[in-house]
């Protein structure tokens, strides 16, 4: 069997039409947009209109978007620019378990720095809600980083709710939308964040490029030093050729979330009919919580996730057991340790397929069955 991508939520592959733009700005644009000839305006034209591209799609203006090479540094700027910005007013910061690296690291460097964090603890479901945010929150809370929508299991986090807890609180709210991105509709106002992180290569974009919103009036440092690009946010000669790549990306994601939201239902529903149909016993993670869509986080009890993704891998089954940040190691997945708890056997067979462009019900359910397969021998 040819080999069948399904770890979308890793990364996907670039869309032929968005690999086109980026081909013809390189080819054509290459003046700094920061000169003042005629080169430099056309880079900066074509920058202007992306970046109009990002905010129109989440609802903000176009001043409010800074770019970055992606959804890592986002987040990095989006964190220690604003409790750099925010540390006279408190010390105290309020995260969740569930958090990606890019989050979880960056607050524990901020422990390490004397900041109080406080983490709050999914349920079994992988969901925070706002009470534990309320419960939480003191007088010194400075920032509250929450995401949007979880990139192992899919559980999307009530942004709009804690963003309501937090109109009267000083606290900045941020969200990493890296993984809802494209998939789910944002609007920054109705969520009520402050910062909003994303990055191009989950959308069927190119790597190394993102962006961060952030709220007119919003109290920030800048992370990196240098020129005065950005509005003086993020320094550095932006990468013209790959934002506008990115804002292609976004148009296209657009377009078709809907159609995308409907198609990737029927892949889940397909897979574990089938599953089921072939008597295999599963369970899937986080199965009564609102989910993104193109997620499946699925418990095979009996197995054993190496051997599990290897067979799989082998039968041309790409799948992953949870972050693509942790692949090279099969570590438990922290997502999962928060749901289940140390030990539990769902951190040891629990597999993700993620779906996206490309994907066909037809490969779905040539998956299922060689999954099904594959399972059956294993727990023998």
């Amino acid at each position: 069997m040819k080999a069948i991508y399904l770890d979308h939520a890793a990364t996907t592959p670039v869309h032929p039409l968005v690999t086109e733009k980026y081909a013809e700005l390189l080819n054509s644009v290459y003046g700094n947009p920061s000169s003042i000839h005629q080169y430099g305006r056309e880079a900066r034209k074509w920058l202007a209109d992306a970046r109009k591209v990002m905010a129109q799609s989440i609802h903000a203006k176009p001043t409010e978007i800074i770019f970055t090479s992606g959804g890592t540094e986002a987040d990095n700027m989006a964190i220690f620019g604003a409790v750099n910005a925010m540390k006279s007013k408190g010390n105290h910061i309020i995260t969740t378990n569930i958090e990606h690296h890019a989050v979880l690291n960056t607050c524990k460097q901020l422990q390490i720095d004397g900041f109080d964090v406080t983490i709050l603890e999914a349920d079994i479901n992988g969901q925070v809600h706002v009470e534990q945010v309320a419960e939480a929150l003191r007088d010194e809370t400075i920032l509250v980083t929450i995401m949007l929508g979880n990139n192992e299991v899919g559980t999307i986090q009530p942004i709009d709710e804690i963003g309501k807890l937090l109109t009267s609180h000083q606290a900045l709210f941020h969200t990493d939308a890296v993984q809802a991105y494209g998939i789910v509709p944002i609007n920054v106002d109705t969520l009520g964040v402050d910062l909003l992180s994303v990055s191009s290569h989950k959308l069927n974009g190119p790597k190394g490029v993102g962006f961060l919103y952030e709220r007119t009036g919003t109290p920030s440092a800048p992370l990196v030093y240098g020129g005065e690009q950005e509005r003086k946010r993020r320094a550095g000669t932006e990468n013209v050729p790959a934002i506008v790549a990115f804002s292609e990306a976004v148009k296209i994601a657009e377009q078709t979330s809907e159609e995308n939201s409907l198609k990737y239902h029927a892949f889940e529903k397909k897979l574990t009919t089938i599953l089921a149909e072939q008597a295999i016993q599963f369970t899937v993670n986080a199965v009564e919580s609102d989910r993104l869509p193109h997620i499946t986080n699925i418990s095979f009890p009996g197995t054993d996730i190496e051997s599990l993704l290897v067979n799989l891998d082998m039968a041309g089954v790409c799948v992953s057991s949870g972050s693509a940040c942790t692949a090279g190691s099969l570590d438990p997945s922290h997502v999962l340790t928060a749901m289940y708890g140390k030990g539990a056997t769902e951190l040891r067979n629990s597999v993700r397929f993620s779906y996206g462009y490309g994907l066909t019900i037809e490969q779905i359910e040539k998956v299922a069955y060689k999954t099904a397969e594959i399972v059956a021998r294993l727990v023998k």
